[in-house]
């Protein structure tokens, strides 16, 4: 299963994150584009780093709010949400293209992600933003109990879906992340090594409530923000090696 991690996300001389450390143990990063997080320097150099250490590159779009970093829900129309998606992705494209490099993937970013999740109409106007773009890409979303439900909406508008799944969050029994202000919600290093180890074994978690729930992940979401969660992603890089 490959890893992916959403970086790129300082701006100016702001700081966040530690993608130098996080890079050489990921798969896939997703890189801020400009709206939530990130700028030309700092997507210029979150490329650079990604091409040495040979990691897939993908677009993390968000809505327009930089000062909430991108997790506030906004109201936009279809068009107005596809010119937002079209600005990112060209920006991190673009800036990808003068590297060598090829852009592969959109994850959005945040309040827009959850939107995404919870409003069929929302998902169908990304997906359609994704279709109309002049070269191939494929949209991470969060895979739940509708994932083929998603993969065929994505399908007949020629989009492919890659399915990510989340190493440190509690499940709902219908797949969505459960709340963070829910004790638990959150695993600690045992249960997050413990869900990982399930997901590699039969493509399953265990829900809140304690059912078992299929998801069949393409991707595993993990984060770098701290020297722990660095050393978390080693564990974890481990866990999936050994399951190769």
């Amino acid at each position: 299963m490959k890893l992916n991690c959403d970086l790129g996300e300082s701006f100016g001389a702001w700081k966040m994150g530690l993608d130098d450390d996080v890079m050489p143990h990921i798969d896939m990063a997703n890189i801020a584009c400009g709206f939530h997080a990130g700028d030309a320097d700092v997507m210029a150099s979150t490329l650079t780093l990604a091409k040495q250490h040979n990691v897939q590159i993908g677009a993390h779009p968000s809505y327009p709010d930089k000062q909430g970093f991108g997790r506030r829900s906004m109201v936009l129309s279809e068009k107005e949400l596809t010119n937002c998606l079209h600005y990112q992705i060209a920006a991190i494209e673009g800036m990808a293209k003068v590297q060598g490099l090829t852009l592969s993937y959109v994850k959005p970013h945040g309040a827009l992600y959850n939107d995404m999740m919870a409003d069929e109409q929302i998902l169908q106007t990304v997906i359609n933003a994704i279709a109309s773009y002049p070269i191939d890409l494929k949209l991470m979303v969060l895979a739940t109990k509708n994932a083929n439900k998603h993969i065929q909406i994505a399908k007949s508008s020629g989009v492919d879906l890659i399915l990510e799944a989340f190493a440190d969050r509690q499940y709902t029994d219908d797949g969505h992340l459960v709340s963070r202000t829910l004790e638990g919600s959150v695993h600690n290093k045992a249960a997050l090594l413990k869900q990982v180890t399930q997901l590699l074994s039969d493509g399953s978690v265990t829900t809140r409530t304690g059912k078992k729930l299929t998801l069949n992940a393409d991707s595993l979401c993990v984060h770098g923000d701290n020297a722990d969660g660095i050393a978390l992603i080693k564990d974890i890089k481990a866990l999936c090696n050994s399951a190769n």
